[in-house]
């Protein structure tokens, strides 16, 4: 039975963050995964294997704190845990069924993984009398994913029925991601699959990109009678061919007549909530930004809006008369203050 370095199986430092050791794992996981590798499989799923080993270790902060105590004495610690088991089998209570220490394959335990992690982590084995309690309920894992929501339904909010590709439990193992000490056949030893499920979304009037719904009891499922966790579905916004936003103020660009600019004048402006008139003082500047209070995108709490901001894009008249074109140079002699 050989030591496992978990930490360089998923290739992080002894003192990284429980974030990046998920990270590392899970890009390890995508570029190991057994369908990703059909040409190598057998190698693939012993290197999926051994990184799904590393990561049901550290990612659990119990086992994590087990494995570092572990350290330069786990020798000593292997061969006291083997006498024990071996004391409780001679008596008759054997509370673990580990095997040969070669083990199946060569160096798998009952759990699918190493004769290490079986020795010091798995629970695969354990033999449960009359009245012993099958474990302490867990809350499940809380999820994350993308919903991708246009300015209007941003804006319009009210409930939306949305189909999403979430993570779920493996029906065959229940989540363990072993069965009948192999990998899973069909979640490959991870324990989760992706199924793709409807959900009714109450979508927040003004609501913006990175903010997140959260959809209560439809995370992860519990364990031994524990709740499920949560779902959050973090907004993302494509840009909108109209309208840019900015927090929760507007941005519009309005071609109007250069006639307009000059001598002023009323004109419609979209809005998310229809047409409205907005009036041009006379002599304004070509890109001229003018707001409209109150126009732009509700608030998300505390109520009221967001302005609208409207830059005025002056547009030259085209293919003008022979009358127009003098009219134009008599204005410009005008402005040259020639007579």
């Amino acid at each position: 039975m050989n030591f496992r370095d978990y930490y360089s199986v998923l290739g992080v430092p002894k003192n990284a963050a429980q974030k990046d050791i998920k990270s590392a794992y899970r890009k390890l996981a995508r570029k190991w995964h057994p369908d990703a590798n059909p040409n190598n499989a057998k190698e693939s799923e012993e290197k999926f294997k051994e990184i799904s080993e590393a990561y049901e270790v550290l990612g659990d902060a119990e086992k994590r704190k087990k494995y570092d105590l572990l350290g330069p004495d786990w020798q000593q610690a292997a061969r006291q845990a083997e006498q024990q088991r071996r004391y409780r089998t001679s008596a008759g209570a054997e509370d673990f069924d580990f095997g040969d220490l070669g083990g199946r394959g060569g160096n798998a335990g009952p759990s699918g993984f190493s004769d290490f992690f079986d020795m010091f982590f798995s629970g695969v084995g354990r033999r449960q009398t009359a009245g012993t309690t099958s474990g302490f309920a867990q809350r499940g894992q809380d999820l994350e994913t993308t919903i991708e929501l246009g300015l209007r339904d941003t804006y319009d909010g009210g409930k939306k029925s949305i189909s999403l590709q979430v993570e779920d439990v493996c029906p065959r193992c229940r989540g363990t991601g072993t069965e009948n000490g192999h990998l899973c056949s069909q979640c490959h030893g991870t324990g989760r699959i992706l199924s793709v499920k409807k959900f009714d979304v109450t979508i927040p009037k003004g609501i913006g990109e990175g903010q997140r719904i959260r959809l209560a009891g439809q995370g992860g499922v519990g364990l031994n009678g524990g709740p499920n966790g949560d779902l959050y579905l973090v907004v993302k916004s494509p840009e909108d061919a109209t309208y840019k936003r900015k927090g929760d103020d507007l941005y519009v660009d309005l071609p109007v007549s250069i006639y307009d600019l000059l001598l002023g004048g009323e004109v419609n402006v979209p809005t998310l909530g229809g047409p409205v008139a907005m009036t041009i003082p006379e002599g304004t500047q070509n890109n001229r930004l003018l707001r409209l209070s109150g126009k732009g995108m509700p608030h998300v709490k505390g109520g009221g809006a967001g302005d609208q901001y409207v830059r005025l894009i002056g547009q030259l008249p085209d293919a003008l008369s022979d009358k127009e074109k003098k009219l134009f140079k008599e204005l410009a002699s005008m402005r040259d203050g020639k007579p």
